[in-house]
Parts: structure tokens; sequence; C-alpha cells
């Protein structure tokens, strides 16, 4: 018998549990329910020769500890590293990576992992190729590998245009060929998705979303399933120094607990607000993988539990679409996703503002797309909202 994924959130399978047995890990801080903040940037040695088991902040924390095996456990990972923001979680990924190394990676990413890649990781001698991999076979994958490729990068759905990648499938394509398989899963949070069970080597998070979950605190994650792997990034996290502080891990830790419950209440909002976009005469365009006619409903139906509560949506005109953005009130007009509050951003000016043009249009990504991060208010309250900001105006 095994914790569910709710449980999970809360509570860390003690690994020695008899069989049919379930044991947990409990704090053993004076009782205390909440794992506590060790807000200390070193710990006093016993004597010479001996150690508490932590030596400076900076290489682990008990916090960041706690933390970490709780992101390990819900995305069935042998160990996961937090970081001071989702971008540091990935430039820290990519110092696997040595000049002359090739990355094959979906054309359609968040802009930040785009910017990095463009301007310092191929400043650093690391290559790329960018396709639609939700849409290639996969003897077109096979055709992008060279002898120098040495990852698959994805995320799915992909943000912002929801494309989804068969993760299972890429996987085999990228065992066959000795490559990683990279996986973000921001968007689906391990709540709805674990790419680790599907074959993928190493999973990467803005744990400022839907993990962390109150627009309160940055974090990101790395989580893995591969020893090889785990000692790698063991060593740059403490040589390049960009682990999550004892107050943000804690936060981060109090965000996961209601997960599975946020998860659950901002899809049922979603799929609402998608129901009612779709009847709407000033949406041209509702993109949402819970919809039967996406073209990766299917995939999305194979590889999930959920489809999440992002919706990516296009209007008649630029004017439209600054106009909602002016108008709403309820819905809040920032750059984020994943929290309680519900989030409307204009990609060609917040997320995605330093991706080329050509490549923005050629992913569908256009003055008149607008992406909405739905939390969880009222339904009916959001929906008012929209509505009158929809109508209002030009």
């Amino acid at each position: 018998m095994s914790l569910s994924i709710d449980s999970k959130c809360l509570h860390i399978e003690d690994e020695s549990a008899p069989a049919g047995g379930i044991n947990v890990e409990h704090c053993n801080h004076y009782g205390s329910i909440s794992f506590p903040i060790y807000q200390t940037a070193t710990y006093a040695h016993p004597a010479v020769g001996q150690s508490t088991g932590f030596d400076y902040s900076r290489l682990q924390n008990p916090t960041r500890e706690h933390l970490e095996k709780v992101v390990a456990q819900l995305e069935g990972g042998i160990d996961a590293f937090a970081l001071s923001s989702g971008m540091a979680a990935i430039s820290l990924l990519m110092e696997l990576f040595s000049p002359g190394d090739h990355i094959i990676a979906d054309s359609d990413l968040y802009g930040g992992s785009i910017r990095l890649f463009d301007n310092v990781s191929s400043k650093n001698g690391i290559q790329f190729t960018r396709e639609n991999i939700s849409a290639l076979s996969e003897s077109d994958l096979e055709k992008l590998i060279t002898p120098k490729t040495r990852a698959i990068y994805i995320e799915t759905p992909t943000n912002p245009m929801m494309n989804v990648t068969d993760i299972e499938a890429t996987s085999k394509t990228a065992k066959k060929h000795n490559l990683l398989l990279i996986v973000d899963n921001t968007f689906m949070s391990p709540y709805f998705q674990n790419p680790l069970l599907l074959g993928a080597d190493i999973v990467v998070h803005s744990g400022t979303k839907y993990l962390a979950g109150h627009n309160d605190t940055l974090a990101g994650f790395i989580v893995t399933n591969r020893p090889d792997i785990v000692e790698k990034l063991r060593f740059l996290i403490k040589t390049t120094g960009a682990g999550l502080s004892p107050f943000d891990s804690w936060l981060t830790l109090r965000g996961i607990k209601t997960l599975a419950i946020r998860m659950e209440k901002a899809q049922e909002n979603a799929k609402k607000i998608v129901g009612w976009l779709l009847n709407q005469k000033e949406v041209t365009k509702v993109i949402y993988p819970g919809l039967s006619d996406h073209p990766g409903y299917e995939v999305q139906k194979k590889q999930a539990r959920g489809f999440g509560a992002m919706i990516t949506f296009n209007v008649t005109g630029e004017e439209k679409a600054k106009s909602i953005l002016n108008r709403v009130r309820l819905v809040q007009f920032a750059e984020s996703l994943g929290g309680t509050e519900t989030l409307i951003t204009y990609p060609v000016t917040q997320t995605h503002a330093d991706v080329p043009e050509e490549i923005r249009l050629k992913n569908g990504i256009t003055k008149s797309t607008l992406r909405l991060s739905v939390g969880i208010e009222n339904a009916d309250d959001l929906i008012g909202d929209l509505s009158r900001a929809l109508g209002a105006g030009v």
C-alpha cells in the first residue's frame, strides 16, 4: 500500500514501512507539525571529523532538504534540487553540458528559457535546434539528431500555445540514441503529470507557480531518477550557489500542502471558462488541452491525470486584447501563473517579449493572443469580470 498523490503533498512516505503498511516521516522537532525554518548560514561541528550532517547552507539546509524530499516523492524521482527560481534551475541544468554539445529544444517554450538558451547557453558553446516536437514523427525527430546531440528539451503542454508532446514516445527515441529527455512540467505540476514515470530523465519546474502556489515566493526545481545526474547536480548546486533559501523553502512547503485541492479547483474553473469563451463572438480561438478537438487531447488523456488550468485564446485584434487587459478587475493583468489568483498575461509584451517576432509568429503568438492562468476564485465571478472586459470598448 502506498500513499495517494494527495497525501504525498503533506507527508513523506517512509520507505522502511513493512509490506502492506504505511509509515510517514514525522518532524522530530518538539512535535512540530510545520517543518521548522532553519534560518542559519552555518553549523557548528561537535568535534574534528564529526558533523551534524550539515556544514553550510549553500551546500544544504534542513528546511530545503525536507522540501526536496517532498518534491522528489511527488515526481517519482530519487532526488530533487530546490533553487532560487525556475530560471536558476534551468541555468544549473545547462551546466551538465559542454561547449559543442547539441540540444533539440521545442520551438514553443517559456520566453525566459528561450532568452537563456539564445544569450547565455549559446555563448557558452551549446548549440540548439528548435522544432515543434509535438508535431514530429519518430523518424522526423531522429533526423534532427547529430553525433553531438546530448538531450531533448520539451515543455508539455507548451507555454503559451499548449502543444502536447507524447513523453513516452519521445523518451523511447531519446533512449535509443542515448540522449537525456528533459521535461518542463510547470504547467501540469506533479499532481497532474509525472514525466519521470513516463521515461523522462530530468524534470524541471518553476516552483514559483503551482508548487508554491500563492504568488508570494520564487523557487525552481530539478528532479531526476538517475544517480549519475544526482551526483553531478549536487556538486554543481554547491559550487554555483543558487540553492533556495530556508524561508522560501518553508513557503513552498506550505504551498505544496494545498497543491491537490488548488489544482482541482483551478481546473474546474478553467473548464467552465473555456466553455464560456467558446461562445464569445470576440474570441476567435481557444486553446486548451481538455478540448476534444485539441491535437494533443488523446495524448494528454493518456499521460496525465488532468488538463490543468492554463488557457490561451485569441481575440479579434490587438486593440481588443489591450482593451481586455485594461478593463479586467477581479482577473489581474500580471506576469505569472499557477497561483491562487487568476492572472491574465499578454505574451508579446511580457513572457515572450524577448523572443524574436518571427519566432513568436511562427509559434502562433500574435498581438491578439492572451494567456489566462485560472485561479481558485468563484468561476461565475471570473466569467462576469471577463464578460465585462470583453464586451466593453472596441
